[in-house]
């Protein structure tokens, strides 16, 4: 027999014992309440007496939660396994450190309401119903086994009315999932078929809704009505039941016996489903309940979004750098799999998905579950990940913009499974895109990806008054300038712009000059750690020696590699970006800025702003360059996605220096049709790669619409 099937027996037999007794507890139940009713008239202290299980019942009912937690406690089990076989081992300090947090995430539903917020507000219904309904089932098993047990006066009442109106809550939300996926079906509930999909994948998330969604409404459902026959039993409304008190007026012609046999019926249907889910629950996409706050509690500390571990290439007992199979993912990427509830939000917002490509994150994630829900008993599939979990040619699309851990309503990191199959296939296979080389090839002689000569990389500041630290080496600002402002030409106007801007404000600065190199971040996104481990490590030493104060960056990409991925290499310093200098600078009066005539009609007077990845989402800065823009009297108007929610310009995740996978539409040119949507003259950005792709998309577009770093704005209002 094999381990699935293995699996469904235990599942079946559990789910069949559970149910058995309960019929058979519905039968004696029902049985009893025959005994107390007298000449069509209910006895009342008899009848609550008989809200009390008998002998045999509170047997056959133990019976029941005993088969259920044996079963409960082998899915547990099989689980824990599967996760702590993944690499590392989780910190159970983060859990005490972070629960407020969490719990105040829990309550509040906040990384749900991120997104889709109809759909968020049903989705909360029916979290906040449920989670109280754990409460409402301990005290329904208690109302059982003890005498006359209630919660008495004031906080009874309260109780009744919470129960009351999160049922009709839970009842509603539900009725609204299942109606919009099996009526409406929305294409953003799937994903297209050119994307890689477990074959069980399609049909197995559908009959899952419909299996919780079905328990959900018959397990709330049971035991309102049953509210509903006690209440019309009593022969008067309950103040404390609204809804309950509403629907009992539709039982007002039942017969006392009819309403007390309804009652108990619901009762036992309420408890029986719990019993005989609870088997299932481990498999379903439900026990995202469990393992969602998990992932916010033991989700290891990063910096970033962005962040990636440190390989050790010195130690000689690894063997294997980066993730070919589920083993080589760390127990948190395993445990990924489990939290996702398959809302395919992920999917929605990234780049390359949204123009057609066949990368979906949350296919990558589904994957993973269904693998090893039909995988082992405990053990991890051996298969590689680019067989079953996602396509080589998904792994390439990946722009590294973070928008689906960003999204991700439980935490998820489908981003760095990405990055870290990537390691694999560069390091231990050496596959990668060819057009990759060129940039790998000048990272490793010349120390930049374009491939240009250290010699040559002060060209852009002749003229200007660019000290290097040689000449200026007590600095109050180490401007680390990077390779596109020191070598492309298109960037290099960013570099001289924000030169002007130090001068004109009388900034203590200084560069490397010719010691600079590049921080490895394209080697890095392309899975190049050897290469990236090389630079980084350079770059710290020299960095250590020359004691920076502090340091600015001209691309969020460096700003990103020094402040958040160099301290695992003892590099610590404090970085940040050139767009919130300036601000500082504009904010202290250190600079003069000529005011904007309005209706001029100049260029630049009204823009709209594209938020890079590397700033916004990976570092949190997205008030500053506003402000700046809003210092210079420029008109600025909001794209629909901006700021947290900013789409890619697509250079990110080293795509700068490869062709764009197969799609419907480039992702430059998306993000550059919605920023002429504004009906801005000029965009505004402040990344040189960002700079780069939205100027080859207003080119394509005719030229219109100017593309202009942050820095180019200010240099133009200096008096």
């Amino acid at each position: 027999m094999t381990d699935s099937s293995r699996k469904k027996l235990i599942i079946g037999l559990a789910v069949m014992l559970a149910g058995g007794i309960v019929l058979l507890a519905t039968a004696i139940h029902v049985q009893a309440m025959s005994t107390v009713i007298q000449a069509g008239k209910v006895n009342w202290p008899l009848v609550e007496a008989a809200l009390m299980l008998t002998l045999v019942e509170k047997i056959l009912f133990g019976l029941a939660v005993a088969a259920t937690l044996a079963a409960a406690y082998f899915a547990a089990k099989r689980l824990g396994g599967i996760i702590t076989g993944g690499q590392g081992k989780p910190d159970w300090k983060l859990a005490f450190k972070r629960l407020a947090g969490v719990l105040a995430k829990i309550v509040t539903f906040q990384p749900v309401f991120r997104f889709r917020p109809l759909t968020s507000l049903f989705h909360a219904l029916v979290g906040w119903g449920f989670g109280f309904y754990l409460l409402v089932n301990l005290l329904d098993v208690l109302r059982g086994y003890l005498p006359g047990f209630e919660i008495p006066s004031t906080g009874g009442n309260i109780y009744r009315l919470l129960a009351d109106v999160l049922s009709v809550g839970v009842l509603i939300g539900m009725t609204f999932f299942l109606v919009r996926r099996f009526v409406f079906r929305p294409a953003n509930l799937s994903t297209r078929e050119a994307t890689l999909l477990h074959p069980k994948a399609r049909a197995g998330i559908r009959r899952d809704s419909a299996i919780v969604g079905g328990f959900i409404l018959l397990h709330v459902g049971s035991r309102f009505l049953g509210e509903s026959f006690l209440v019309a039993a009593q022969g008067h409304a309950d103040g404390w039941q609204p809804a309950a008190s509403a629907v009992a007026g539709l039982w007002s012609g039942w017969s006392p016996q009819a309403l007390v046999i309804g009652q108990h019926a619901a009762f036992w249907l309420a408890l029986g489903l719990i019993l005989a889910f609870i088997p299932y629950f481990p498999y379903s996409k439900h026990v995202h309940l469990f393992f969602a706050p998990l992932n916010f509690l033991l989700k290891p500390e990063r910096r970033s979004i962005g962040e990636l571990s440190r390989l050790n290439f010195e130690d000689e007992s690894v063997s294997q750098f980066g993730a070919a199979k589920l083993a080589d993912l760390g127990w948190e990427q395993i445990m990924d799999a489990y939290a996702c509830i398959m809302c395919f939000r992920c999917q929605e917002v990234c780049p390359a998905y949204g123009t057609g490509k066949v990368l979906s994150p949350a296919a990558l994630e589904i994957n993973k579950r269904y693998a090893l829900n039909y995988g082992g008993m405990s053990t991890l599939p051996e298969t590689p990940l680019t067989e079953f979990a996602i396509s080589e040619e998904a792994i390439w699309a990946c722009t590294s913009c973070g928008a689906c851990v960003d999204i991700c309503p439980v935490n998820n990191e489908p981003m760095r499974d990405i990055l870290d199959i990537r390691r694999a296939l560069v390091l231990m296979e050496n596959t990668f895109p060819k057009q990759l080389e060129t940039a790998f090839r000048g990272m490793e002689r010349t120390f930049n990806p374009w491939n240009i000569s250290p010699a040559e990389r002060m060209k852009w500041a002749e003229g200007l008054k660019v000290p290097t630290v040689e000449q200026n080496p007590q600095p109050d600002i180490l401007w680390w300038v990077g390779c596109a402002p020191a070598t492309d030409a298109r960037a290099q106007k960013t570099a001289q712009a924000f030169a002007k801007i130090l001068d004109a404000a009388g900034v203590n600065f200084a560069v490397l000059g010719q010691r600079e190199q590049c921080t490895g971040d394209s080697a890095r996104r392309a899975g190049n750690e050897y290469l990236f481990n090389e630079l980084a490590t350079t770059n710290v030493t020299m960095l250590n020696e020359v004691k920076p104060k502090r340091i600015v960056t001209t691309c969020p990409h460096c700003l990103h590699t020094l402040k958040n991925e160099y301290p695992a290499f003892g590099g610590n310093y404090e970085v940040i970006h050139h767009t919130q200098f300036i601000n500082e600078l504009i904010g202290s009066g250190r600079l003069e800025l000529n005011p904007v005539e309005q209706g001029s009609g100049g260029a630049g007077e009204h823009i709209t702003f594209h938020d890079p990845c590397y700033l916004g989402r990976h570092n949190k800065v997205f008030a500053e360059p506003r402000e700046v823009l809003e210092a210079v009297q420029l008109n600025l108007t909001e794209m629909p996605r901006h700021a947290a929610k900013s789409f890619c310009c697509g250079a990110g995740g080293a795509q700068m220096w490869k062709e764009e996978e197969h799609g419907t539409q480039n992702v430059n040119k998306a993000r550059f049709a919605e920023a002429k949507a504004t009906g801005a003259e000029t965009l505004a950005v402040g990344c040189p790669f960002c700079l780069t792709m939205m100027n080859d998309a207003s080119k394509a577009d005719g030229g219109e619409v100017q593309v202009k770093d942050v820095a180019e704005l200010v240099a133009e209002r200096l008096k």
